[in-house]
């Protein structure tokens, strides 16, 4: 089978052209947005990874997130409806649902985003989730949350460096759960859909199994370098008050970063693996120990 990629050198990407391979004709396709462009999509499948991500340093203008996640989109979706390929799989995000999760968050859940970045990934799926398909088309809406792996340089890899130094974990007083998706998790459901003619179309979202508590993550990763944990529970009161400080000084801390180290965030992935039939290849503790070995290297 021929699948073309977008976004093929990104993090994602690359963990998922070595993970499809050997079992197809993978190739890398580079896109960015112009207004009337026209894409000749000759492949069996179209994987859109492509996109403007996140800008937590809040530099980004409004219209980079509509041309990169909205209008390319659109643009390539039009063209896979033209095209003779088969399957479509767009690359969305939790965050075009919502930002906080209050309770398991599931596909039932009334799309309420915040952001630039969310809203324009939430009109990309209703783009997508209106238009009609043609017989024997299949269309893919893809809800990860937070993904990591190896070449992940995310907030993970900033926990991984304050263990590995040492340092203690300040925020032992706040309690939370969330999900984590391994990257190889993703690239077994990319691959199960592209390859099972069988699988509703529709708006998925993906996670491991299960959640884990941000002080679980640090005993975990005590436990991979070999360092015994140090874990003080400073009064989240204290803590929320520097985290303020750092919205306007050049702290180490600030209140998004905060928000994302000790929010509750659970997502459900049980209409996914229902749909495809089989578990997950790992189990969430699993696919974090394989990061965690990743960042030694």
């Amino acid at each position: 089978m021929k699948i073309i990629i977008t976004g093929a050198s990104g993090f994602v990407g690359t963990n998922l052209q070595e993970y499809l391979k050997d079992a197809h004709d993978v190739y890398a396709m580079s896109v960015r947005y112009v207004a009337e462009q026209q894409f000749d999509l000759k492949a069996d499948a179209i994987i859109h990874l492509a996109g403007k991500a996140h800008d937590l340093k809040k530099v980004s203008s409004p219209t980079a997130y509509y041309e990169a996640n909205f209008e390319l989109t659109k643009q390539l979706f039009d063209a896979f409806l033209r095209s003779e390929a088969a399957v479509f799989i767009f690359m969305s995000t939790v965050k075009a649902v919502a930002d906080t999760a209050h309770g398991v968050l599931t596909e039932d859940a009334v799309p309420d985003p915040k952001t630039h970045y969310g809203i324009a990934k939430q009109r990309a799926e209703q783009y997508i989730l209106s238009q009609e398909l043609p017989l024997g088309k299949r269309v893919y809406i893809l809800r990860p949350c937070m993904i990591h792996g190896p070449g992940n340089k995310g907030n993970l890899n900033v926990l991984y460096q304050l263990v590995s130094k040492g340092l203690p974990w300040p925020l032992g007083d706040f309690k939370n759960e969330r999900s984590f998706l391994s990257v190889e998790n993703l690239c077994f459901v990319i691959k199960e859909l592209v390859e099972n003619s069988g699988i509703p179309s529709g708006a998925y979202q993906v996670s491991d199994d299960k959640p884990l508590a941000t002080n679980e993550l640090i005993q975990l990763l005590g436990s991979s370098l070999g360092k015994k944990n140090r874990i003080f529970n400073i009064p989240s009161s204290w803590i929320q008050a520097c985290a303020k400080l750092g919205d306007h000084l050049p702290l180490p801390l600030n209140s998004e970063r905060l928000q994302k180290l000790t929010e509750n965030y659970v997502v459900s992935n049980q209409k996914l693996v229902a749909a495809i039939g089989k578990p997950l290849p790992i189990g969430s503790k699993e696919g974090l120990l394989k990061t965690f070995d990743s960042f030694k290297k």
